[in-house]
This record gives structure tokens, C-alpha cells and sequence, in this order.
């Protein structure tokens, strides 16, 4: 069943949308945005997520473009963090809100960056965007 609203206020990523959450945004258009995850698996580990709150990944409208803004985010961190291998996953069901995680795979490719160093990590994505 879709769930389509603007903003759930019960929803962690409508709060982060929203700005009612501080979050480590590298990238923010009309319709999605994109942060680091607070529990990252590798250094630069991205959420991207619509704004509209929508439940799944599958019901998202404009699905082409919340797709080209990973594409985005992916090539970013490759060239960010120097690596051809970026993951992804859609999982779903920790967070009722759509959501593409997105981050480096190899570990050579932190150059010796710490997974925590959300500031610099997220400055690293938005000068490769």
C-alpha cells in the first residue's frame, strides 16, 4: 500500500527533511536528498532519500530521477574517495521512509580517512558532485 504525504511527523527522515534533525547533507534538490548515515558501513555511507515521504522505494513517482541522483551520489564517492567499487542497498524496514544507501566498498579506498569524520567525509561528496 503507498503511503504518499508530505511529511510523516512520526517519520526520522521527514524530521531530517524537514531541518527538524541536524544531518550531514552532501547533496539537496527539489525532491531528494542525500546524508550520511549515523552508522556508517565505510567511510562516506549516504542515505538518498525522497522528501515527499513515500514508504518504499518502489512507489517513489519520479523513480528514474531518485534513481540518477544515486548515479550522482555513486560517481561522487568514487572520485572522492578514490574507488571503483560503490554499494548499494535497498533494504527498507528499519526506517518506514524510502531510502537507497550508498557508500565505498573498498577499505584502501579511505585514504586514511575515519568512517566517523562525517564533516569531512561529506565535504569530500559535495566538492566530487
Amino acid at each position: 500500500m503507498k503511503t504518499t504525504s508530505m511529511h510523516d511527523p512520526d517519520c526520522v527522515f521527514c524530521k531530517i527533511s524537514a531541518g527538524e534533525i541536524p544531518a550531514h547533507k552532501v547533496y539537496e534538490d527539489e525532491s531528494f536528498l542525500a546524508f550520511l548515515d549515523i552508522n556508517p558501513r565505510g567511510v562516506g555511507h549516504v542515505q538518498v532519500i525522497p522528501k515527499k515521504h513515500v514508504r518504499w522505494v518502489w512507489d517513489v513517482e519520479n523513480a528514474g530521477e531518485y534513481f540518477e541522483v544515486v548515479k550522482k551520489i555513486a560517481l561522487a564517492q568514487q572520485k572522492a574517495f578514490n574507488t571503483e567499487m560503490i554499494r548499494s542497498q535497498i533494504f527498507g524496514d528499519e526506517i518506514p521512509h524510502a531510502h537507497i544507501w550508498v557508500w565505498p566498498n573498498d577499505p584502501s579506498t579511505s585514504l586514511g580517512a575515519s568512517k566517523m569524520d562525517f564533516e569531512e567525509n561529506a565535504e569530500k561528496i559535495r566538492k566530487s558532485i
